[in-house]
């Protein structure tokens, strides 16, 4: 899949922060120094009237302009009963284990389930952990529809006990064991017309979470959905109507909802339909930084193209940087395969890769390698400073190299530059071929 967006005017903007994957549903978690982004996958050939989503995604960052694509860390086929929806998810981490709850329709238990999957890595391998829903809808009746066992949200309160949060048309919690596999207790629900606990009529989407002492928790109200919150003193409630995050925006007719704080900074995570081709089957995160007010109140936000405009860290091109790590990207996609792991593909001519914020250090000469393969003629790729106009420092030849799994580094100079700039990959080559795919590059310094 290929976007074609609107080319150099896009050179500022963040939002969407992938464009090489319609992606959904944000769950942002903080591992030591990086940030850790799960999000569901729309198919590219969704519907317009239904969702196709078989698989989760993760993305990491450390300075929260570029992004690294680490491919389906999760797919629905790993859970036997899943009818095959890759409905909204979270992972969160404890004990040395990663925990990713997720939901889906259950084929072996009618209507909709949460399943929660296990592995030893933030990473990935993920594994079904019970071989069965953790939550099934026999075990929740207060709503009249089949499918409000969507969006689990977990969190871990200030006393160490686990809750998880989850719902549609029904705000549903109940405790979890210490394990993180199993319930510790009933299922208790709120519901959604509670004009106490919610400001707007609560529908789906639950985001938990502690901060100074506070319990927040955000949620997708009304339909199509806007995004509001509750306040509580304790994860257990009551909850107490709050206000509106966002209001309802652009095309999509769902929101998702989820915040996290890294480096000092506050981040609001959505998704809408911005990507060429997006619609409500189709939608695409974005992120904005925001400043809780002084009494701890999220302010109101609205959707931008600029995002996140400054980061917090720079990218150092002297180690080994994965092709597939981008700040913005026009054209090209991402594959994955057992022998390579996620590579860039479907590179053509004049589309280009942004990376944000590199730090080349001390002015001077320096040498430019990327392993990459073709099976057609090849291609170049120009390396520009600041724009993608800006000043060519180096040129790349990546020629044939006999069949796409036939990887090859290829080494070119670069001139000498210095300090910190953006850095833009920009493709040449025939028309219309696929040029070659790209693996990884790295730079050494001469002197």
């Amino acid at each position: 899949m290929a976007f074609a967006l609107l080319g150099a005017g896009t050179c500022a903007a963040q939002n969407p922060i992938v464009q090489t994957h319609y992606t959904a549903d944000p769950a942002p978690v903080v591992y030591r120094d990086t940030l850790f982004l799960y999000v569901g996958c729309d198919e590219k050939d969704a519907p317009g009237n239904a969702y196709l989503m078989r698989e989760y995604r993760l993305y990491t960052t450390t300075d929260m302009v570029n992004w690294t694509d680490h491919g389906a860390v999760l797919r629905t086929s790993a859970f036997a009963w899943s009818a095959g929806d890759a409905s909204a998810a979270q992972c969160i981490g404890r004990d040395g284990k990663y925990y990713f709850y997720i939901s889906s329709q259950n084929r072996v238990s009618p209507g909709s389930s949460i399943g929660v999957a296990v592995s030893d890595s933030p990473y990935g391998p993920f594994r079904d952990a019970l071989g069965k829903g953790l939550v099934t809808n026999n075990m929740t009746t207060q709503a009249k529809h089949s499918w409000d066992d969507l969006d689990p949200t977990v969190a871990i309160d200030k006393d160490g006990q686990a809750w998880l949060y989850w719902g549609n048309g029904v705000c549903y919690k109940a405790k979890l064991n210490r394990d993180m596999v199993s319930l510790d207790g009933t299922i208790e629900a709120t519901d959604k017309n509670d004009k106490n606990a919610f400001f707007g009529s609560f529908t789906e989407a639950p985001w938990v979470y502690e901060r100074g002492g506070r319990y927040y928790m955000l949620y997708a109200a009304n339909f199509p959905e806007s995004i509001h919150y509750s306040i509580a003193e304790s994860m257990a409630g009551p909850w107490k109507a709050a206000g509106v995050v966002m209001p309802l925006e652009r095309g999509s007719n769902t929101n998702h909802p989820a915040i996290v704080d890294y480096k000092g900074h506050s981040y609001f995570f959505y998704h809408n339909d911005a990507l060429p081709g997006g619609h409500s089957y189709c939608r695409s995160v974005c992120v904005e930084e925001f400043h809780y007010d002084a009494d701890g109140t999220i302010p109101e936000m609205h959707m931008t193209d600029a995002g996140v405009q400054e980061g917090v860290g720079t990218l150092d091109p002297y180690r080994r940087t994965e092709a597939e790590t981008m700040a913005w990207s026009e054209g090209v996609t991402t594959e994955m395969s057992p022998e390579r792991g996620v590579f860039v593909c479907g590179i053509h001519n004049g589309d280009y890769i942004k990376l944000r914020d590199v730090d080349f250090g001390a002015a001077g000469t320096a040498r430019f390698t990327a392993a990459a393969s073709s099976r057609y003629h090849g291609g170049e790729i120009e390396l520009r400073t600041d724009s993608l106009t800006g000043e060519v420092i180096g040129t790349l030849r990546v020629s044939y190299t006999g069949e796409w799994e036939n990887w090859r580094e290829f080494t070119t100079s670069v001139k000498s530059v210095g300090g910190v700039h953006d850095l833009f990959l920009v493709f040449k080559g025939r028309q219309p071929h696929e040029l070659f795919y790209l693996d990884y590059w790295k730079m050494e310094k001469q002197n």
